[in-house]
Parts: C-alpha cells; sequence; structure tokens
C-alpha cells in the first residue's frame, strides 16, 4: 500500500505551511501550533486530510523516551515528596466525573456511556477505543477529546505566561550533531522495543509508555544520560499538531454547534477544577506552581510532556501525575461505565 497517497502528501503540505507561518511570524512552538492550527482550518474548509498512521505512532515514542530519561535516582527519591499531591489525582478525576457525566447526560443529552467516556481525562485515542467497546457513540468522543486537547494545548501556554511569567523557551534537547551517537543508537532501540514490546503484551499507551518504561531501565543503569535530540523532539511536535487537527476534518455544522460546542464548555469546568486543585496545591506547599498547575491540567500525556519540556519545568513531577491520571482512568474507567449503564437500564 502506498503511504504517499494524494490526501496525505496534501495533509504534510499544509502542516509544513502552517509550521513555517507560525515560525516566520515569531509565534511560539511553530512546530506544534502551525501544523495544529493550519489542519484545524483545512479540515474545517472541507479539505480531506489524511493522518500518517504508524508515523504519527512512531513519532510519539519519541516523548516516551524523553520521560523515560527523566527517571533518574534523584527523581525515585523525590517520590515520598510527592504523596500528597499524588494522593489528590484519585479525587480530582473523581470530581471531574461528578461534574463531567451529569453535564453530557443532562444538558448535552448524550447517551450515560458516551457521557461517561466523554467526561474521563483520559488520553484521547485511550477513550474512544474504550468508548466504542462500550457502544459508545465514537465520532461525538473524538470530537469532544479532540477538542479538550486543542483547547488545553492552545491556552495552558498562555497562562503559563501570563500568569507565571514562564517563557516557553527551554531548550528542548542538544542538537543531534552534539548527541553522542550511543546514546542515540540506545535510545533508538529503547523506542522500538518499548514500542513493538508494549504492544505485544497488550500495553495501554505503548508507543509512550513502552518506551518510557525501557529507557527508564536504561536511565537508572547509567546507560542513557540526555533526552532525545531537539530534532527529534520537534519531529514529535509536528506530528502531535497535525494529529489534533486533523480530528476535525468532515464535520458538520450540526456537530460543530453541538458537540463541539459541548467540548468548548466542558473544558471551561476542566479548567475551573484545574485553578482549584493548582490552589489547594501550591497554598498547601505540596508543590511548585508551575509544575503544580502542569501536573493537573487535563491534557493529553504527550502534549504535556511537550509543554513541560518546553516550560522548564520538573519533567518527573509533571509525568508522575499524568501517568496516575490515566492509569486510573484507564484501569476504573470500564467498572464504571459498565455500573452506570446498569444504572440507567435500572434492575
Amino acid at each position: 500500500m502506498n503511504f504517499l497517497t494524494r490526501r496525505r502528501v496534501v495533509t504534510f503540505a499544509v502542516a509544513g505551511a502552517g509550521t513555517a507561518l507560525f515560525a516566520l511570524l515569531g509565534l511560539p512552538l511553530p512546530f506544534l501550533f502551525g501544523p495544529m492550527a493550519a489542519c484545524l482550518v483545512a479540515a474545517l474548509a472541507g479539505l480531506r486530510l489524511q493522518g500518517a498512521g504508524q508515523v504519527s505512532v512512531a513519532a510519539r515514542t519519541i516523548l516516551g523516551v524523553a520521560v523515560g530519561a527523566s527517571v533518574t535516582p534523584e527523581l525515585l527519591g523525590q517520590l515520598p515528596q510527592m504523596a500528597g499531591t499524588i494522593a489528590l489525582v484519585p479525587f480530582y478525576i473523581a470530581l471531574i466525573g461528578l461534574v463531567g457525566v451529569p453535564f453530557f447526560r443532562r444538558v448535552c443529552g448524550l447517551d450515560p456511556v458516551t457521557s461517561y467516556y466523554a467526561a474521563m481525562p483520559g488520553g484521547l485515542q485511550d477513550m474512544v477505543i474504550f468508548g466504542q467497546e462500550a457502544g459508545g457513540d465514537v465520532r461525538a468522543l473524538s470530537l469532544i477529546h479532540a477538542t479538550r486537547v486543542l483547547i488545553i494545548v492552545t491556552i495552558v501556554p498562555l497562562i503559563l505566561s501570563a500568569f507565571y511569567g514562564v517563557g516557553l523557551t527551554n531548550p528542548i534537547g542538544t542538537p543531534v550533531a552534539e548527541t553522542p551517537i550511543k546514546e542515540i543508537a540506545f535510545m533508538v532501540i529503547a523506542a522500538l522495543v518499548g514500542w513493538k514490546g508494549g504492544e505485544k503484551i497488550g500495553l495501554f499507551g505503548a508507543s509512550i509508555l513502552g518506551p518510557m518504561i525501557v529507557t527508564a531501565i536504561l536511565s537508572l543503569a547509567d546507560v542513557i544520560h540526555v533526552r532525545p535530540p531537539a530534532e527529534a523532539i520537534l519531529t514529535a511536535q509536528f506530528f502531535i499538531g497535525m494529529g489534533i487537527g486533523i480530528y476535525y476534518v468532515g464535520i458538520t455544522m450540526r456537530e460543530l454547534r453541538n458537540i463541539v460546542a459541548a467540548g468548548v464548555a466542558f473544558v471551561l469546568l476542566l479548567a475551573a477544577l484545574t485553578a482549584l486543585f493548582t490552589e489547594a496545591v501550591v497554598l498547601t506547599g505540596l508543590g511548585p506552581p508551575v509544575e503544580s498547575f502542569l501536573a493537573f491540567a487535563p491534557g493529553g500525556q504527550a502534549e504535556m510532556t511537550v509543554l513541560a519540556i518546553v516550560a522548564g519545568a520538573d519533567l518527573g513531577f509533571v509525568i508522575v501525575h499524568h501517568l496516575t491520571r490515566i492509569i486510573l482512568v484507564i484501569t476504573g474507567a470500564p467498572v464504571v461505565a459498565r455500573f452506570l449503564l446498569k444504572r440507567e437500564k435500572g434492575p
């Protein structure tokens, strides 16, 4: 099968043009926001775009390696200090569910299964797949979660700059020319073994979590000492941005008016909850402001990894909390969804 289909060539051209425009205008994160904005506009204009398939999945392994390289003996030593904030994550998820499920069920009129998976702040693809298996509305779930990720990825940098005074200019990695070949080789091996090995054993989020686990082992074994080269991180940003925009291909005015509008309203509720938990963590001295905000921002794991890197935040602190959230959501979602469906149908 030919990878470079006409639609893919058009998609890459649109994404590339968006990247170039953002870079030319000096806008932040051009490799993330450029393709995301360009593909979003093109999709809303009715252009038939096509994702990069396994190439996009492979690009996500770069972020898994980046996170794994941050797992050091020093980070493990800090885990007891994070216990207080990690303990808040289950309450955070429960509160989101208590607010989100009734919102989508009663205000938006969605069925119980779709309402539950739409409310859960898990990975976009995971929630869509689980929702589909449970009989939910796949299109609605795709658009709601794509809208959540789109808005979070857009406003988090603005909040970091305006309220926390953070410049998004932190070096994302050393140039490939300055990265030891031996380390690059180990990172490539970690990415491939972790990704494909994770898929083979049924690991959720295998493209990120698999490489993260293998790289973390190599980091703790004193084999890997640096993050992936800057060029690799930029490549990951490009495919993530492009992928978010593509989710809106084929959208109708009805979907835009009803489903996407519901997604936007829900993000506003999530923003209020994020602000509440961040303030509680900071005021109680459980965590630093920037890291706490990023740790509780309900974006996707890949997107939040990118933002934590460019913000110069403690990547270990941020990712530990996101991993906790994702694991709790993914393991608990099917059980709670079945309970809600059973209660809806009655005895």
